[in-house]
């Protein structure tokens, strides 16, 4: 930790958000390479506080990173009815984004080769042998950094061009209630208890901390972002006349928005730079659900540096990207009635089987029987259409990253 911040790194990784700090994480833990993570210095462009959530088994090498589990999980139809799941052998698992940073930058301070680097990164290029990043430090004091690799998990400028693009977005809510209303061991995914939008659905959804305190969300999956007195709103209505929570106190709020959209994420953006993250298609289209994608990538890049290859899989394979998007186009046309669609693979599907799916690892043979469960005519119909819609740039909506 010595060393001038101008020395040459293996590699840079700009942003320290899931995926900048994941690969920082792989890549220090397996001694591939030296790193040097560029974050933001504190003020405006460092993010808020926030969770992240995945499915993931005991004794990977995330343990002490999560600060909940649950080992039943929750679905809640709008007809009322709710289904229970035990994912057994898979617990779905909170990650407080401070506990995480804590943990990967002791990691660097305790690696030869690890440094972090407060600063704001101006501009990346390619140079012969690598590629260059021009910062600016917090005594305004310019810096150039070099290395023979470049991963950036920044939030791109504009989404590419998508023939669907939706968006998922939610407000939660840590709260405490004055008596006992939650059950530590059970997360309530998806509640379509609430009113549903004219496009897309809205659920609940409840991650329970303690018998007293969880962390209570509304989300929309639709074309736009709402209001925060529209979320206030409507979890205010979910927390009194739903749940039923009585007198509480909200802690601590979090809010997001992140891009559910058939378009196609480029990998790099030059010879010597790599786009990871949301912005390098991480983000599962169908789901929203991103850390898983970004551990298995993470763990793929570290291996491939360790090994000498200089390529970056991609997060997800082709197939599921397919399913992905006629599952997007049936949604946003409303060929698909969202709650139902959801409920019904709850109810029908192992559950396992469902969330290996849903985090893109079943075999053909296992999709093939999880998509006779669906709306077999409306997404027909949808996969016939597709190839012929074109597709259009819209406005990103900006938020910084994933909730899962």
């Amino acid at each position: 930790m010595n060393r001038s911040p101008a020395e040459t790194s293996d590699v840079v990784i700009l942003g320290g958000g899931a995926a900048g700090l994941s690969l920082a994480h792989r890549l220090t833990e397996t001694g591939a390479a030296s790193v040097t993570v560029v974050e933001p210095p504190d003020g405006p462009l460092r993010p808020a506080e926030r969770t992240w959530c995945f499915w993931g088994e005991d004794g990977d090498d995330l343990d002490g990173a999560v600060s909940a589990s649950w080992s039943a999980l929750r679905v809640h139809g709008a007809d009322g009815r709710a289904v229970t799941v035990d994912p057994a052998p898979f617990t779905y698992r909170m990650v407080s984004s401070t506990t995480f940073e804590r943990r990967v930058h002791s990691l660097l301070a305790r690696s030869p080769g690890g440094r972090l680097l407060r600063a704001t990164a101006d501009a990346v290029r390619d140079v012969p042998g690598g590629a260059v990043v021009r910062c600016t430090l917090p005594s305004g004091r310019p810096l150039t950094l070099r290395a023979r690799r470049v991963f950036d998990s920044r939030p791109p400028r504009a989404l590419p061009p998508a023939r669907t693009q939706m968006l998922q977005h939610f407000r939660g809510w840590f709260v405490r209630t004055g008596a006992a209303r939650f059950d530590p061991a059970v997360a309530d995914l998806m509640d379509f208890r609430v009113p549903q939008p004219a496009h897309g659905l809205a659920f609940g959804y409840v991650l329970p901390l303690a018998p007293d305190r969880a962390l209570v969300e509304y989300t929309e999956f639709s074309r736009a972002a709402l209001t925060t007195d529209a979320y206030e709103a409507a979890l205010g209505h979910y927390c009194h006349d739903v749940l039923g929570l009585g007198a509480l106190t909200v802690e601590r709020t979090e809010q997001g928005v992140i891009p559910m959209t058939d378009a196609r994420f480029p990998r790099r953006s030059g010879k010597a730079i790599f786009r990871i993250g949301t912005a390098g298609g991480a983000t599962r289209p169908a789901t929203g659900y991103t850390f898983a994608a970004v551990q298995r990538q993470s763990k793929a890049i570290a291996a491939a540096l360790r090994d000498g290859r200089g390529t970056v899989p991609a997060p997800h394979g082709r197939r599921a990207l397919a399913m992905d998007a006629v599952l997007l186009r049936a949604l946003d046309t409303g060929r698909i009635d969202g709650p139902d669609f959801f409920t019904g693979l709850f109810r029908s599907i192992p559950p396992a089987r469902l969330l290996r799916f849903l985090d893109g690892a079943t075999s053909p043979g296992e999709e093939w029987a999880i998509g006779l469960r669906t709306p077999v005519r409306p997404m027909l119909r949808t996969a016939a259409e597709l190839p012929f819609v074109p597709r259009r740039s819209r406005p990103i909506a900006r938020n910084g990253e994933s909730h899962r």
